[in-house]
């Protein structure tokens, strides 16, 4: 049987850290790191996501201040907004529920925020230090999913040095941050994506196979090899009948799951993750503020 690698204990243990650090930085500043969360409309899975990470920052004792916008916001209200939030010292990290409206355009809101206070990682600022860093990342603000991928990696304690990794996608969310992070450990990195030939034989060589397609249960048993330890970045929702739908990963589980020796559940693995490490983020750049 594969070791099922249980992301809601890994972000729990995270948290719980967090937790720690907060209470004991709020001793030494008086203060605590603060989170701005930009929802713009009222998409359903958005608004789910957003109730879900305001929750957890709660819980850890960031302070947590939610601005909910009107779906005919325009892209000048919404960046004089951000604008605001980049100067106010009470607030560490933004971060802009996605999808916005198609109104506007998600690379000048996600620009505008300042690298300083970017929960999500996704500045340019950001992507490039991640790239040339050769340090520890303690100081970086990483894509919260990549970055919550690698930490499911290192619960294996298993030295990553020299895998064979390939990174299915190639996304500047996920897939293109996933691929240094995995250099960074030293790996031998392959990306593959819609316009690669062989897709299948290349990805039966991965002894790290990190899925993040968004494709429904794209990823076959043949696709994998014997051993490998899986990474399921998807969470894609599919109908079962009129009535009833379930959420699914990138990678068939249940042809998989006896032949590989790791694997991320979905629901459950990579998901939780993804919201521990925004925590991570803002608190990093509240010490980062303070020079801590």
């Amino acid at each position: 049987m594969p070791q099922i690698l249980d992301g809601k204990k890994v972000a729990q243990k995270l948290k719980d850290e967090l937790k720690i650090e907060i209470d004991n930085l709020k001793s030494k500043f008086n203060c605590v790191p603060g989170l701005a969360v930009i929802q713009v409309g009222n998409v359903s899975a958005s608004s789910v996501y957003v109730k879900a990470k305001t929750k957890a920052a709660k819980e850890v004792g960031i302070n947590v201040f939610d601005h909910h916008l009107e779906e005919t916001t325009n892209q000048d209200k919404l960046i004089n907004l951000i604008n605001q939030l980049n100067i106010d010292k009470n607030i560490n990290g933004i971060l802009v529920q996605l999808p916005l409206p198609k109104t506007i355009n998600e690379e000048i809101v996600l620009n505008s925020i300042i690298p300083e206070k970017d929960a999500d990682g996704f500045h340019p600022l950001n992507v490039g230090k991640l790239s040339i860093s050769q340090k520890n990342d303690e100081k970086l603000l990483i894509p919260c999913t990549p970055y919550g991928c690698l930490l499911l990696l290192r619960e294996l304690n298993i030295n990553l040095a020299g895998k064979n990794a390939v990174v299915i996608g190639r996304s500047n969310i996920v897939g293109k941050p996933m691929s240094q992070l995995l250099l960074k450990e030293s790996c031998t990195i392959t990306t593959v994506h819609s316009k690669t030939v062989n897709i299948e034989s290349i990805c039966k060589n991965a002894d790290i196979l990190v899925a993040a397609i968004g494709k429904p249960e794209f990823v076959k048993k043949n696709w994998v090899k014997e051993g490998a330890i899986v990474i399921d970045v998807g969470i894609n929702r599919i109908k079962i009948n009129e009535e009833k739908s379930k959420l699914v990963g990138d990678v068939l589980f249940s042809e998989v799951e006896n032949i590989v020796s790791a694997i991320t559940p979905v629901p459950g693995g990579v998901g939780p993750m993804t919201i521990a490490c925004l925590l991570r983020n803002t608190t990093i750049a509240f010490k980062n503020s303070n020079n801590v």
